[in-house]
């Protein structure tokens, strides 16, 4: 075994308990803290991102490719299907499925209230999967292509503030010359959480849509496209835009809703500085205590100098030292991080207002590979620092180390 590497664990394993072990637990406290603080931010960012992204894209799709005439209302020109825009999108490796879907705003009214709406239409080729997820009451409508159904889902939301229940029937007026007005019955309950969604929303047939706005037969608003990864949104929208027609534009969700996703952009920079703060506090500390502890064994040094061991040699011992040290508080670190995910995880034990945070728990992400990337940071890190502390054995005089006292 080398010399070093010996002395180190004679040092930490087996040395005396001096006045410095309260200053090493401390180290080792602040190293456990702060990894366990690094854990939990990132776990509970990356968790919050993937929840709201989730709904946000379970409900609209990664890219909705509509008419190229930069209409963002909810009346907008239609499109016509085409076999070879389908077969472009079906070809696409990143393109997991796609469907149709159309909007038209319009009032719904109620014997207590009236309130603007969006009826979003959807047809039958259209994924419930999302939906049926957060469906609180009742059932999703079948839809198909040769009748149009008058069943339709409203958000909780809606339903609280109109006083609406699955099983009532509701009167939307749509605002056109002349005015015309649908009879639709509630099947169905559902809430995203997201505000912006499930407070103007009802889904419902697009056979409405179509004859509402004198559509042809097939014409729809246009295509949700849903990707197998949300990193890929950005660049595959701008491939389809080369590769479609020039009357169709795709619209990556990052743009529809830039709002929420920008917000949550934000929330990265806030784990970064809590990663920076971490890892400083956390390198701080183990800087202190090395030089306690160098300060502590310094007869040790002037004897091993005057027994030939060279200053590298010695420096060796500390970091060793130290690297035992680090390990003690990545260890408890760790247990107490991934004891509190798990809890947060199958016990939701902090809770969250749903109308501020889109969100009823705070969601985590536990990923094994981000936790064994932030020990081995905090290692290298702390241990590359432990170098500046242990240049002061250089220092250190042989005769004067060994009548220190």
């Amino acid at each position: 075994m080398k010399l070093s590497l010996f002395l180190a664990k004679r040092v930490a394993l087996k040395g005396k308990k001096t006045f410095s072990k309260l200053i090493v637990n401390i180290a080792i406290a602040g190293i456990a803290l702060g990894l366990t603080v690094m854990i939990l931010a990132l776990a509970i960012v990356t968790g919050f991102k993937n929840e709201i992204r989730g709904k946000v894209i379970g409900f609209s799709g990664h890219i909705q490719i509509v008419n190229y005439n930069l209409d963002n209302s909810y009346d907008p020109a239609p499109i016509t299907p085409s076999l070879e825009a389908e077969k472009i999108l079906a070809a696409h490796p990143k393109v997991d499925y796609f469907q149709v879907f159309g909007t038209k705003a319009g009032i719904v009214s109620t014997s207590n209230d009236m309130e603007g709406l969006i009826l979003k239409g959807v047809g039958a080729d259209y994924h419930w999967e999302f939906v049926q997820e957060k469906l609180l009451k009742g059932k999703v409508p079948q839809y198909s292509d040769t009748a149009v159904s008058n069943e339709v889902l409203i958000s909780k939301s809606i339903a609280n503030r109109l006083t609406l229940d699955t099983g009532d029937k509701i009167v939307m007026y749509f605002i056109q010359e002349p005015v015309r007005a649908r009879n639709f019955k509630i099947v169905g309950v559902y809430e995203t959480g997201i505000e912006e969604l499930d407070k103007i929303f009802i889904v419902g047939d697009i056979g409405h849509i179509r004859r509402l706005n004198d559509w042809s037969e097939g014409q729809v608003k246009g295509y949700e496209v849903f990707l197998t990864d949300f990193e890929s949104t950005v660049p595959v929208s701008e491939e389809l835009y080369e590769e479609l027609d020039t009357d169709l534009y795709p619209q990556p969700i990052t743009d529809i809703y830039s709002q929420i996703f920008d917000w949550l952009n934000l929330t990265d920079v806030n784990a970064q500085v809590i990663l920076i703060l971490m890892l400083l506090v956390a390198a701080i500390n183990m800087i202190s205590a090395l030089l306690i502890i160098i300060l502590e064994k310094t007869r040790s040094i002037g004897v091993l100098k005057a027994l030939g061991a060279s200053t590298w040699t010695i420096q060796k011992v500390f970091i060793y030292h130290a690297g035992f040290l680090i390990s003690r508080g990545l260890l408890w670190g760790n247990l107490i991080a991934i004891s509190l995910l798990l809890l947060q995880h199958y016990v939701g034990i902090v809770t969250l207002p749903v109308e501020s945070y889109y969100v009823s728990k705070v969601p985590v992400e536990i990923d094994v590979t981000t936790i064994l990337g932030l020990n081995l940071g905090t290692l290298v890190l702390c241990l590359l620092m432990m170098i500046i502390p242990s240049f002061l054995v250089s220092k250190i005089s042989p005769i004067k180390a060994i009548r220190f006292n």
